[in-house]
């Protein structure tokens, strides 16, 4: 176990696992799994924050739906792409790419071709602006160069 993990379970008995503080505990561990550029399951992102049941799982993807919607807010790429479903083959849970979508970001099937198009160059991004020491989440410049895209409007 990381360090990073042992210092969010701290934190776990201290805070709760109301929905912010999950998200900001959650996002906290993704930026360090970001600097190894390897994909975590849910079930490690539950480990992760050590959440106890009921519903782990399901604590886990509203605090990455509530990441989402904060990384669509700055314009960042979506720090949850890094969790990825076992039973999917590598790519995230259809919720994941239903909140893409409900955020203006993903058009598509949640199964077909264009969610493995979308998941890998939205992990790409994700991976890059989350493992840069510069970033780290505390500044969006290069995100448009990060995706492959003019900073111009």
């Amino acid at each position: 176990m990381t360090a990073a993990a042992s210092d969010l379970g701290r934190a776990t008995a201290g805070e709760g696992n109301a929905p912010e503080t999950l998200a900001r505990r959650l996002r906290t561990h993704l930026q360090v799994v970001a600097k190894q550029r390897v994909p975590i399951t849910y079930q490690e992102a539950v480990n992760a924050v050590r959440l106890t049941a009921p519903n782990t799982i399901h604590q886990v993807t509203d605090a990455l739906e509530h990441l989402m919607a904060e990384d669509a807010a700055s314009g960042r790429p979506f720090i949850a792409a890094i969790v990825i479903s076992k039973a999917r083959g590598g790519l995230p849970a259809p919720g994941f790419f239903d909140c893409a979508a409900r955020l203006g970001r993903f058009v598509g099937d949640a199964t077909g071709p264009e969610a493995w198009g979308f998941h890998a160059a939205e992990f790409n991004a994700a991976v890059a602006f989350w493992a840069t020491p510069a970033t780290m989440g505390n500044n969006v410049v290069g995100v448009a160069a990060i995706r492959g895209m003019s900073a111009d409007p």
